[in-house]
């Protein structure tokens, strides 16, 4: 078998340039792996943000409590986001794949325990649910990182923007289906064990999928002149290198705040509309358009960036847009009444706003170069991580109690509803900001295309001079 191997790949070098890299077809399995994997962790991440209200009445806990299964990915992702870096950059993206898939699994099943009866856990069944989410908030920084490692490792230089949205995608794809199937599945709360267990079978599938279908830690010849030096500088080494690197720290504070404000509004987009009358449905209905207007975004400019490499330009126009969105539904959903507006300034948040995503992922990994593409983008996950715990407490806190409000939807206890409007016009305040100095102080040059650019020229180079050697 490997001298068959053997063979083939001197045939190929025979023919020249070709044969220096080379892609196979089973890398589209491999990013179909990575997709389930992060669109089942999307699910399991926000499958109570939609039936908030419903799910504190069924646990018989607070909302704040609630608010908790949603902030916990948060938190244990600022620490273990560390260890998964490492685990990419240096251990290799099967490990990594692989393993998250196990603790995403194991936390959705151990979420199902919540709610058996004949266990009789009374009070402490919302623990079960908790550690659930635990399980699953460890698996998300190994998922979440492991799109550009893939896209890097397996896809041609003309594929990857695309293969990285595509992975990326998957997971506002599970936020999106978190979004619709949780209210419908859970018209009241003794419906909640019914959706815990549909939950649970993507979780199951990716495990099973990644377990007996990945083999290889990297491609046998890697597919372009970058993946040969993937894993070119140790992790604490690449950590150092980035901290020092002035246009990837205003990257990652702000795109990091981005995806922070992103999970935000995902978690907390139930409350701030039915305090104002507008039910479950309609609040999972934004959070849809939100989201399918986002994988729309994200598709059209990861094709456009492929082809013009434009990545600078691209993520400053799509932030300040989906700043000026994020006003337009800050003050809209402040209204009653106003269903159209506020899902038309809801698709429009989420096309702009999603479609930065995994270009700057990419652009964190050019303004890097030569360091690891797990440890490029862990770093702005933990960033990310730490800005959405700390947006999260904020604007809880500024949140005001409103004891009699006729109008609201929200199915709270005695204390009433909660009054979101300053902290919807801090959150727009702050992404308008962000977007201002980024776009202003960042810039940067395109490292790992100039690197392959000489790479290539020095292919070029060589092949040119071994073709006039004279025979002996």
């Amino acid at each position: 078998m490997e001298g068959a191997e053997t063979a083939s790949l001197l045939g190929e070098r025979s023919l020249g340039p070709p044969a220096r890299f080379r892609t196979y077809r089973r890398r589209w399995f491999l990013l179909a792996v990575v997709c389930l994997l992060n669109c089942s962790n999307a699910m399991l991440w926000l499958t109570f943000a939609p039936v908030a209200d419903k799910t504190a009445a069924y646990f018989h806990i607070s909302l704040e409590t609630v608010n908790w299964l949603s902030m916990v990915y948060l938190l244990i992702s600022i620490p273990f986001g560390l260890v998964a870096t490492w685990v990419l950059d240096s251990v290799g993206l099967r490990c990594a794949v692989v393993l998250s898939a196990w603790l995403n699994m194991v936390g959705s099943i151990t979420r199902m325990f919540s709610v058996l009866k004949f266990l009789s856990l009374g009070s402490q069944s919302y623990w079960y649910l908790f550690v659930g989410q635990c399980f699953s908030a460890l698996a998300q920084p190994l998922i979440i990182f492991s799109p550009t490692k893939l896209a890097a490792l397996w896809f041609p230089d003309h594929q990857r923007a695309t293969a990285n949205m595509i992975a990326s995608m998957s997971n506002p794809l599970g936020i999106l289906i978190a979004n619709l199937l949780s209210p419908a599945l859970v018209p009241e709360g003794k419906h909640i064990p019914l959706m815990l267990g549909i939950y649970a079978v993507p979780a199951v599938t990716a495990c099973a999928l990644a377990t007996l279908g990945i083999h290889e830690k990297v491609p046998p010849t890697p597919p372009s002149a970058s993946a040969t030096n993937s894993n070119s500088q140790p992790f604490f080494t690449g950590l150092k290198m980035l901290l020092r690197n002035k246009p990837y720290i205003i990257l990652a504070v702000c795109f990091g705040g981005g995806i922070g404000m992103f999970t935000c509004f995902s978690a907390l987009l139930e409350q701030i509309l039915c305090e104002k009358g507008y039910s479950n449905d309609f609040a999972g209905l934004n959070g849809a358009l939100f989201t399918v207007c986002g994988l729309l975004g994200a598709f059209l400019l990861g094709l456009y960036v492929d082809r013009t490499r434009k990545f600078i330009e691209s993520t400053k126009i799509s932030f300040c847009l989906s700043a000026l969105a994020s006003t337009m539904f800050a003050v809209t959903s402040r209204f009653r009444h106003q269903a159209v507006t506020l899902a038309i300034t809801s698709s429009l948040f989420g096309f702009f706003g999603f479609a930065i995503y995994p270009i700057a992922m990419e652009l964190a990994v050019e303004c890097s170069y030569p360091v690891g593409e797990g440890t490029s983008t862990g770093l702005i996950f933990v960033a990310s991580q730490i800005e959405g715990v700390i947006l999260m407490i904020l604007l809880q806190a500024l949140t005001v109690r409103v004891s009699e409000d006729p109008f609201s939807t929200c199915a709270l206890d005695q204390d009433g509803a909660l009054d979101w409007t300053t902290p919807v016009l801090v959150l727009a305040g702050l992404c308008s900001a962000m977007a201002c100095f980024y776009v202003i102080f960042f810039h940067t040059d395109y490292k790992r295309l100039h690197a392959e650019t000489i790479s290539a020229d020095l292919v070029k180079a060589e092949d040119a001079a071994t073709a006039h050697v004279p025979e002996s």
